[in-house]
């Protein structure tokens, strides 16, 4: 990836800003977008310290305008773009029946789906010319039902069938489209996960102690951006599902229960 660049959105914590600081480590040329400017800065800082050129946009993805935004951003400071992270996303964690507005639903569709479609429609003229990566940061409730997480497996759904499909329409123009699909990482942001009152539910319903851990995480992408990967399922039994789902679907039901009662 070195002299690469690449574009990240949702790059201010998380996946975003761990795979930012492996990539300047690597050598690539950053351009770093998120909502929240003080944190971004932050970790553009931490990334000028590895010797990488970083570039940051203040965006929000689930406007097409913001997604327009970071593609002109990177153009215009380093007249190319060879990879594109779609990583933004919102999530959340509450039976459908208690949801008290659904259009917490819709708020979490355009950020997941819509930002990644926004942030591609603009990118790819670009990553045409350089014959470069789009990159889709997706979850294992894109390949499967997870209880509490109606509207968030929903739109890891539809990125999946947006980048899959438009992975066949890309094959003979050198553009790579890699899915990646992480089960529950130790990112320490699941406090941000909306509520059934539409509220940041403040308190992490999962045992980051006990579940992989961001810097691996961000390692196995970066490899996977490399070898210009087709997917990648991180998990043993995120692995282990997608096949038991073939033969006893309703086995990986039963075992998505468990893993969101049990936080990991």
């Amino acid at each position: 990836m070195k002299d690469n660049v690449v574009a990240i959105t949702g790059a201010s914590k998380g996946i975003g800003a761990e795979l930012a600081r492996q990539l300047a480590a690597c050598g690539a040329k950053l351009v770093l977008a998120a909502r929240n400017a003080a944190e971004l800065e932050a970790v553009a800082d931490q990334c000028r310290e590895s010797g990488a050129t970083v570039v940051t946009v203040r965006a929000d993805v689930a406007v097409e305008h913001d997604c327009q935004a970071i593609v002109a951003g990177a153009v215009l400071a380093f007249g190319r773009l060879d990879a594109l992270v779609n990583n933004a996303g919102a999530t959340m964690w509450a039976l459908f029946e208690e949801i008290e507005d659904v259009s917490v639903l819709e708020r979490i569709m355009r950020v997941n789906y819509m930002g990644a479609v926004y942030c591609t429609r603009h990118a790819l003229p670009y990553l045409r010319d350089s014959r470069g990566r789009i990159v889709g940061i997706s979850s294992l409730a894109g390949r499967t039902g997870v209880p509490t997480r109606t509207g968030y497996a929903a739109s890891k759904h539809a990125m999946t069938g947006f980048f899959d499909s438009l992975r066949i329409e890309l094959a003979d123009s050198g553009v790579s489209v890699t899915m990646i699909y992480p089960g529950f990482v130790a990112t320490g942001i699941r406090e941000n996960a909306t509520g059934p009152d539409g509220k940041p539910i403040m308190v992490s319903p999962v045992q980051e102690g006990e579940v992989m851990k961001v810097e691996d995480c961000a390692r196995r992408i970066v490899r996977a951006m490399e070898r210009r990967e087709r997917e990648v399922v991180m998990t043993a039994r995120g692995k282990m599902g997608l096949w038991l789902k073939l033969i006893a679907p309703g086995l990986v039901d039963r075992i998505a229960r468990r893993a969101i009662e049990r936080g990991r």
